[in-house]
């Protein structure tokens, strides 16, 4: 496949299954976009605004609904992201989306506030995905080369449930994207 072909592919899976709701108050597709348009608005770096905008491409590979977290279950969309991404990204959009739901564990384990200000589905999945950083973990966490990047996509993934939300399209990102295909 080519660059261009690539990010077509997708764009395509966002147009066909973006539609579903995300289990806050927005789309699949709207959630992206939000993440996206608010790492723009932060002035945050090209590749975490890609990786912004498909951080959750690990949901739209499986067909397991929307509430599936209030079922006990964690898909790991993290890693079902980026084992569908691999062949097509480098690490710069590829770690902050494998390290996203830690971002938000380690994100608890550094601040009660932040816990408290976690939306109902993402308190449940917190406790699905191992809950708050142990000490241990965190520092683990932080040696990590991404981890502040995938810390500020996590934060644009938290801001990005805004019900009427105007946004770029996902076309508008077209460009951006096909700029961090893997040649």
């Amino acid at each position: 496949m080519t660059p261009p072909q690539i990010v077509q592919m997708i764009f395509d899976v966002y147009n066909k299954v973006g539609h579903r709701q995300y289990g806050e108050s927005v789309t699949e597709l709207e959630h992206a976009l939000q993440a996206a348009t608010f790492a723009m608005q932060f002035n945050s770096s090209d590749a975490v605004v890609v990786a912004s905008l498909l951080h959750d491409y690990g949901h739209l590979q499986h067909n397991e609904g929307e509430d599936v977290a209030s079922h006990g279950v964690d898909m790991r969309h993290e890693d079902l992201g980026v084992i569908k991404l691999a062949s097509f990204f480098g690490p710069e959009i590829l770690e902050p989306i494998r390290l996203h739901v830690a971002a938000k564990r380690y994100l608890c384990h550094k601040n009660q506030a932040y816990i408290d200000g976690l939306s109902p589905a993402s308190r449940l999945s917190l406790e699905i995905q191992g809950g708050p950083m142990s000490d241990r973990e965190g520092a683990e966490f932080e040696s990590n080369l991404y981890y502040k990047p995938a810390v500020e996509l996590r934060r644009f993934d938290d801001m990005g449930k805004v019900s009427g939300m105007k946004t770029p399209t996902l076309e508008s990102f077209y460009s951006l994207v096909l700029s961090f295909v893997v040649k």
